[in-house]
Parts: structure tokens; C-alpha cells; sequence
């Protein structure tokens, strides 16, 4: 079970159709719960190898599968491989570049065709989670649908989201409100879905000060 999944499961709310951009392997799907509980769901991953494992595991379901990058444009993008961290080779950081001291090279890299996420959004997502090493503002840029709550990678580690200040420019705009972080998402819901708790205000709390924390050790060992 997901942790988005668990601190869902006692809120009493009604999931119509949920969404996942950047999956990677089927199995660590951030959405795989409400998947196989049976929910409409729209699953994006650029990577056609990944994009055919997420295909085949998820058939018996209610999944569409979309084997495309998600980016500012339609046409082709250059993505660096990287496992799980694969990120779009022009985006000017990513989680692999900040944390695993990546080095893009022609071996690595390989081009996928992407989309406006605005090809893909029908206007019903309600949850929506978004993984792309960096790209996530583009998501938010194109998207119709306006979810009750959205899962954005923000950080991890000594990594900031390059567009972080977009999105949350456009979080606030669009009346949206911090409910936890983690290790490296950032979930919002919409303002009155539910009461933030004080747990999970904790929550948010234990992940900033982790994340500070190796952020200021990463300094020091520079002197």
C-alpha cells in the first residue's frame, strides 16, 4: 500500500479517475492501489520499455497507458537514461544530475516523442501524481483538469525542483493547499477538501528539516 494511499483510505473521499505521470515499473506506481481497486486510470511513462511492463501489468484493469514524455511541446524530446531517475536531457537539473553526479553522453541518451499534457486530460482527473525528474511544472502548465489532490515531486536529497517557484505561483492561483511532504513529493489538496492535521503538519516538518539537514552537510563537506 502507497503512503498517498493509506493517509487517503480515512478520508471517506470518491476517486472517479486518477492519474500517474512518470510511473516507471508497475509495481512502484504511486496510484497501483487505486489501480487495482478498480478506478479509472490514466498512466503516462515516456520510457517504451517501462510503458510496455505498465501496459501489460496493468490490462485487466481500468488503465490506459500512454507511452509518451509529457513536455512543454508536441513533437520529440531528448530523455537521459538513468533507471528510475530518467529525466529530459534539457532540463537545466534533475534528481540524477543534483544527487547522483549524472553525466549525460550520446550513450545514454534517446529520443521518445512527447505531448501537451493538454492531449491527454480529458478535465476529470481528481488525484493526479506527477514523477518526471524536473518536468512536473509542465504538467501543471497544460493541465485541464483542476484534481482534489496532487502528488508533485519538489525534492530529495540536495535536489530542488528547477520550476518550483511556477509551481507554487500556480498552486496558489488555483486555490490549492500544502497537506505533506515526504522524501521527496510535495501532496496538495484543493483549499476545504479536508482539515491539514497536526500529524501531518508534522509530517512536512520531519521531511523539510531531513531534506535541510543534508543540504547543510553537503556544504560542509565542500570546505
Amino acid at each position: 500500500m502507497t503512503r498517498l494511499f493509506e493517509k487517503l483510505s480515512s478520508k471517506n473521499l470518491t476517486f472517479n479517475h486518477v492519474c500517474e505521470v512518470g510511473v516507471y515499473i508497475p509495481e512502484t506506481s504511486n496510484i497501483i492501489d487505486f489501480v487495482q481497486q478498480g478506478t479509472r486510470a490514466t498512466l503516462v511513462e515516456a520510457d517504451p520499455d517501462m510503458a510496455a511492463k505498465v501496459k501489460a501489468t496493468f490490462a485487466p484493469y481500468n488503465a490506459q497507458v500512454h507511452a509518451v514524455a509529457v513536455w512543454d511541446t508536441n513533437g520529440t524530446l531528448k530523455l537521459s537514461r538513468a533507471a528510475s531517475s530518467t529525466f529530459a536531457t534539457e532540463l537545466p537539473t534533475s534528481p540524477a544530475l543534483e544527487n547522483d553526479r549524472y553525466r549525460i553522453s550520446e550513450d545514454n541518451t534517446f529520443e521518445v516523442p512527447c505531448v501537451q499534457f493538454s492531449t491527454i486530460d480529458d478535465g476529470t482527473i481528481d488525484l493526479l501524481s506527477i514523477d518526471i525528474e524536473g518536468g512536473e511544472w509542465y504538467v501543471l502548465k497544460h493541465l485541464r483538469s483542476r484534481p482534489q489532490v496532487l502528488s508533485i515531486e519538489t525534492h530529495g536529497k540536495y535536489y530542488t525542483n528547477p520550476f518550483i517557484t511556477e509551481i507554487t505561483d500556480w498552486l496558489t492561483a488555483n486555490s490549492y493547499e500544502l497537506w505533506y511532504k515526504d522524501g521527496s513529493d510535495s501532496v496538495y489538496i484543493k483549499q476545504g477538501l479536508f482539515a491539514v492535521g497536526l500529524a501531518d503538519e508534522l509530517e512536512t516538518k520531519q521531511a523539510e528539516l531531513l531534506t535541510g539537514w543534508k543540504k547543510m552537510k553537503r556544504i560542509f563537506k565542500k570546505k
